[in-house]
């Protein structure tokens, strides 16, 4: 009999192994995504890959910090950083466990767990072999991680420490008050342009991470997309298991509908901001408010967007700033749909001195590309990437998976997959003009400068190296 570090050497082995044939696994037809809804409310994805001997599971609840009380923002992120911190006794006797024996547990299987939250879901993720012995293990565990968290009141008070002292460090750097300054100017008062601070995080407290979980962590709230070789009946039973420890509705009452967010609200004027900050790069985002990521001009402006800034060194911005101007290594742009309307973004750093001359070329390219939209050779060497690269989106389980995710999340249809080159080579210059129109106003967007020179100033000094370590 192997002893316990030989089993665990063993499991991790077989993992990695089955984890680098994921990568090297090409022959993705678009595997059929089943779905239907638990007795418990919840709702399924499935894909059945029965290629390698693993399965991935996402659970998702509407719970992203979209929901934070403003009082509260990073309530969301704290209650996932907290997930791995403990779990309290369970049924039929097990034991509680702390967050070292949590982590012993999960090395004994050779599988992962772990949670975490953006804007728009908190999400539990599970990663195993399926083997039945251990698959049936790591569902167990994972489902008493997900049901009883223990939340440490101490655990927490020195996360909060930790955390803090993350945030007035990252105050430090000009990256960090450019993006604020845009989402403050971009997003209002929307839940979007929430962000965790030292007050914020001081009103929060372990009943508070209890009551979320209690809230929105119901086995009825829950989406589970799964990606591996299980069959329906096997998933079906994962899915059981997984979710039989989360809260449930009372007796009697179903599950509550939960407050809608508001919308983010358009502009209504351009909005300029110059921040000074010394520093050896101006940081520079222009943008404004963009779609939600069920909005029929997504594919549209994500190939529109390929060729203004999201193409790299192909793309229109780049040849503009970069290459004919020399103002900024890198610049580019893109959308970030969620649930709401996330933000269209323009990005560059450049030297102090030239800060204005690139906010001024990147507006004039987005206003043409807005007016005039792409040309018909920009439009064919774009689709020609999206959709040769089509297949790098999926050859694996876990970017499936991702794929999947982002249906379950947006309501898309489950051949969402199947007939996306199509309605990408479908695209013509005039969608994407329209599209680019109908959602930008490049003469009401934010634009933020941090770290511009003064006229006639020179160029401002690299800051010194902190004794506590620089960044590269």
């Amino acid at each position: 009999m192997f002893p316990k570090i030989m089993k665990k050497i063993a499991a991790r082995a077989l993992f990695v192994s089955a984890a680098a044939l994921s990568f090297v696994h090409s022959a993705w037809a678009i595997l059929p995504i089943q779905q239907w809804t638990e007795p418990s409310g919840a709702r399924v994805w499935l894909v059945e890959s029965p290629g390698i001997p693993m399965v991935d599971v996402q659970v998702d609840f509407d719970a992203g910090s979209r929901r934070d009380p403003a009082a509260q923002a990073g309530l969301a992120q704290a209650a996932a950083a907290m997930a791995s911190k403990g779990v309290a006794a369970g049924l039929g006797g097990a034991p509680a466990l702390d967050e070292n024996a949590l982590g012993e547990a999960w090395a004994d299987l050779g599988a992962s767990f772990g949670a975490g939250a953006d804007r728009d879901a908190f999400s539990y993720a599970l990663r195993s072999l399926t083997d039945p012995a251990l698959l049936e293990r790591a569902v167990q565990l994972a489902g008493r991680q997900m049901g009883h968290p223990s939340y440490p009141q101490g655990i927490w008070q020195r996360e909060r420490e930790r955390w803090n002292a993350a945030i007035k460090e990252a105050q430090t750097r000009p990256g960090t008050i450019a993006a604020q300054a845009f989402a403050d100017a971009v997003y209002g008062s929307h839940p979007y342009g929430q962000r965790a601070k030292a007050e914020t995080l001081a009103r929060i407290e372990a009943a508070d991470l209890q009551a979320f979980h209690q809230r929105y962590l119901q086995a009825c709230r829950a989406r589970v997309a799964i990606v591996g070789a299980v069959t329906r009946a096997q998933a079906q039973s994962l899915v059981q298991t997984l979710l039989s420890q989360l809260p449930r509705p009372p007796e009697g009452q179903g599950c509550a509908e939960l407050p809608p967010v508001p919308a983010v609200q358009p502009l209504a004027k351009a909005v300029d901001e110059n921040i000074p900050f010394a520093s050896a790069q101006a940081h520079v985002l222009i943008g404004q408010p963009g779609i939600v990521r069920r909005d029929p001009d997504f594919l549209a402006l994500l190939v529109g967007n390929h060729i203004l800034g999201g193409g790299g060194f192909t793309s229109r911005l780049t040849d503009e700033v970069r290459e004919k101007r020399g103002l900024s290594y890198s610049v580019g742009s893109g959308f970030s749909p969620g649930l709401n309307a996330g933000a269209f973004v323009v990005g560059l750093q450049t030297r102090p001195d030239q800060a204005a001359q690139a906010v001024q070329v990147s507006k004039e390219v987005l206003q043409r590309f807005v007016e005039q939209g792409p040309t018909e050779a920009e439009l064919r060497a774009a689709k020609d990437n999206l959709i040769g690269g089509f297949a790098l989106r999926i050859d694996s389980n876990r970017k499936l998976l991702g794929n999947v995710v982002n249906i379950a999340t947006n309501g898309l249809p489950l051949d969402y997959l199947e007939h996306w080159t199509d309605r990408v080579a479908a695209l013509t210059v005039a969608d994407i003009r329209a599209a680019f129109q109908r959602h930008l106003q490049p003469d009401r967007m934010v634009t933020v400068v941090v770290g511009a020179a003064a006229a006639g100033a020179a160029p401002a000094a690299a800051p010194a190296a902190s004794a506590a370590g620089a960044r590269p």
